[in-house]
């Protein structure tokens, strides 16, 4: 009789941890089966954000590709675009008084375009502040303000954010007489230039105002009436107003692109994930199904006995 009993307690206790077993099981199931299709749900909309991105981006290099013409006239008496990096390399030969106009997104979910920027920034603000000398920013984009608003808070002088897309010359003229207001020894754009559908580039073109300049310019034109200062501060005023609208061209494009790739990535990561969890789901319906064999063969075992 005790062995008897003992028998019956020890299939209970099988049988029972077999069913919680297989209760566990069928959650899993469940849970894994959930994750699959909010990943499948997730991977459309990445894909058709790709899909948008790319209509988006092909209209910016348009533009961008009619805009550039209109920088030209500012090469010929500013310097050279040069590369953020190298920019952040050479402080020592910046003057006293410094603008750093960035130009950043006002949507997020677009890769690095806006943390390549904020995290040079975060570095070569203070190291120019610890050298004495006076830095202002002059944020153009709401993720800018997101990302520097914090650590850069003393610096900043202005945020213009939600500009809307496409980007316009009259948006772009009214940001410059904004910035010929701050009085600074030198203006630096900082922008992402587009290069390709994968490529862009953190840059900087640097602009000097009149009263900066050494010599006088223009020695070979005359003016008439005498009114050179004023049209000097007028052709400053509107350098700034094209280099700040061919940047922002720049880097609503580089926007998209990076988007694009972002979203594609996010795609393949996507993709996956639902085989790793199609993997996951298998094992445990195989489990499952295991656990229900062992249990109808222990049954039939125990009836036989």
């Amino acid at each position: 009789m005790s062995a008897s009993l003992g028998y019956q307690a020890a299939r209970r206790l099988i049988l029972g941890g077999a069913t919680r077993m297989v209760a566990r099981g069928m959650a899993s199931e469940k849970e894994i089966a959930a994750r699959m299709k909010s990943t499948a749900g997730i991977n459309k909309i990445t894909k058709t954000m790709k899909m948008v991105a790319a209509s988006k981006m092909r209209g910016d290099e348009d533009r961008l590709k009619a805009g550039r013409p209109f920088q030209k006239w500012v090469d010929g008496f500013t310097p050279p675009p040069v590369l953020l990096e190298d920019f952040a390399k050479s402080l020592d030969k910046l003057p006293q008084s410094n603008l750093l106009v960035v130009i950043t997104t006002d949507r997020g979910l677009c890769g690095g375009v806006n943390s390549s920027l904020a995290r040079v920034m975060k570095h070569m603000v203070p190291a120019l502040d610890k050298e004495k000398k006076d830095v202002q920013l002059f944020i153009v984009g709401d993720k800018g303000r997101a990302t520097m608003g914090r650590p850069l808070g003393e610096f900043i002088t202005q945020i213009n954010s939600d500009s809307g897309t496409p980007y316009n010359f009259s948006l772009a003229a009214a940001l410059a007489q904004d910035v010929t207001q701050i009085k600074a020894d030198a203006v630096h754009v900082v922008f992402n230039r587009f290069r390709s559908a994968i490529a862009y580039e953190a840059t900087v073109k640097t602009l000097y105002p009149p009263a900066a300049l050494t010599g006088e310019p223009y020695v070979e034109y005359e003016f008439e009436p005498d009114t050179k200062t004023e049209v000097l501060d007028d052709m400053y005023e509107m350098a700034i107003a094209t280099t700040m609208f061919t940047s922002m061209l720049e880097s609503a494009a580089a926007e998209q692109s990076s988007r694009m790739n972002a979203m594609e990535n996010a795609s393949k990561n996507g993709e996956d994930l639902i085989k790793e969890l199609s993997i996951q789901y298998n094992r445990a319906r195989q489990s499952r199904i295991t656990t229900e064999l062992v249990e109808i063969i222990s049954g039939a075992s125990a009836l036989e006995s």
